[in-house]
């Protein structure tokens, strides 16, 4: 028998002064048996990051078709792809070609820094991609913010990104590649 999903719930709290988004949504998340808190923590960062009314979260690493999280237009194309990891390039580009933007947050240890070593050079030229990238103690400190029900505050000014769960309150950033 196969193993089922882990249901999560996030009420989650954005104050974005850069794009003056004030928003709360009511996020449940779909843990994949071989997704960890980390790679689950790191959705909703960024669900929290380029939130919207019609930012999605998809099936994500059960299906090869959908990224993690997307945005589609009110007619059906999609908008904004956003992966996580490190991807074969050559999912990048045919995201790329599916969508407007196509955003990459990679992590995970030192696995980053050799993926865009072998991939930067045919990455530069994909025009609406951006790559992005979250040190490991960060990713790993998130990750401590898991449970099955969540409230996340998220405050995210510039580059400067603040979360807080209860007593517990990270200082995230983003260090941009591409």
């Amino acid at each position: 028998m196969a193993i089922k999903a882990t249901i999560f719930k996030c009420e989650l709290m954005i104050s974005d002064l850069e794009r003056h988004y004030y928003q709360t949504h009511n996020l449940t998340i779909a843990r994949h048996p071989s997704e960890t808190d980390e790679r689950m923590m790191l959705r909703i960062l960024m669900f929290a990051i380029y939130a919207s009314d019609r930012m999605e979260m998809t099936r994500g690493i059960s299906t090869e078709n959908e990224p993690d999280l997307w945005q589609k237009s009110l007619s059906g194309e999609i908008e904004h792809w956003i992966e996580l990891g490190q991807p074969d390039e050559k999912r990048l580009r045919q995201a790329s070609g599916r969508a407007q933007k196509v955003t990459l947050l990679t992590y995970g240890g030192n696995a980053p820094e050799v993926w865009w070593k072998q991939n930067q050079q045919k990455l530069s030229v994909i025009r609406n991609l951006s790559v992005l990238t979250i040190v490991d103690e960060q990713s790993k400190a998130l990750s401590q913010l898991a449970e099955r029900s969540m409230q996340l505050q998220a405050t995210l000014d510039g580059e400067h990104i603040w979360l807080t769960a209860g007593e517990q309150s990270l200082e995230l950033s983003l260090e941009q590649w591409l």
